[in-house]
This record gives C-alpha cells, structure tokens and sequence, in this order.
C-alpha cells in the first residue's frame, strides 16, 4: 500500500471514534493524498469517480471532513470563498494570486520570529494563525516581461 502511515492513522482515529472503516474512505483518502496542492472537493470528487464511480458527492465531503478531524488534511478557505483541502504539514503560509488563482506556499522564519515577539509584547498567547498575501503572481503581473 503506497499510503501505509496515512492509512494507519485514518484506521486508528475511526477505531478511536467508532467509526467504520470503509473501503470508500481508503479509496478518497488515497486519491487525496495522490493530488497536488490546494484541492476544492468538487475536483477531488471528479477525480474519484474516474476511479469510483460509485462514491457520492456527499461520501467525498464527509470523509474530506474527517481527514481533516484526524490531522491528515487541512481546510482552506481564501479570499474566493472556494473550500479546499490540502495535505497536513508543517506550518506555512499562502501567496494567492486574485487573477488566475496560483497559490503558492512558503514559510518565512522572520515573520514566525515577529509575530511571536509581537503577541508577547501585548501579552497574547497566539492559538493559531493565517497568513495569507494576495496579489498577482509573475505570470498576471502587468509589468512582468
């Protein structure tokens, strides 16, 4: 199985919950994890029926929910409205472009290292947070050569 570790973690969180272990769920969780980037459930959804054809709509929303519940996917939700899921990992935060919908990640510690210093300073304790740059990526841009 090309997703052990994955597969392994959906397993122990459904038995954690007592949840079934379908073949459905598999099946959405390794077309899942063979996409690229930041997914809307409308294509993942398209994406498992050429494989599927008998998982619903509703299946892939589901399951995309409880990936995200066991910590093997993140949702996203940018300036567009468009949910979209994305593999969890590490910490990292999102270029969006508003004309063609590029999103690109990065991770910066300086703006890490300032942010924290920033809430200690004003005595906050940070729980989470996004940090999202929108703008137009060197393909849009209209001053790109």
């Amino acid at each position: 199985m090309v997703h052990e570790v994955e597969h392994r973690t959906l397993t122990a969180y459904l038995e954690e919950h007592s949840l079934k272990n379908t073949k459905q769920r598999a099946a959405i969780l390794d077309v899942f994890l063979s996409a690229t980037g930041h997914i809307t459930s409308e294509v993942l959804f398209q994406q498992v029926r050429e494989q599927h054809s008998n998982i619903g709509y509703t299946t892939v929303y589901r399951t995309m929910k409880l990936l995200c519940d066991a910590g093997l996917a993140s949702e996203r939700r940018f300036d567009d409205g468009v949910t979209r899921f994305e593999i969890a990992h590490e910490h990292h935060d999102h270029l969006v472009c508003t004309r063609c919908g590029k999103i690109i990640e990065f991770e910066c510690a300086m703006i890490e290292k300032t942010q924290n210093e920033i809430a200690e300073r004003h005595g906050f304790r940070v729980l989470r947070h996004r940090h999202e740059l929108y703008g137009h990526c060197r393909d849009c841009r209209e001053d790109s050569p």
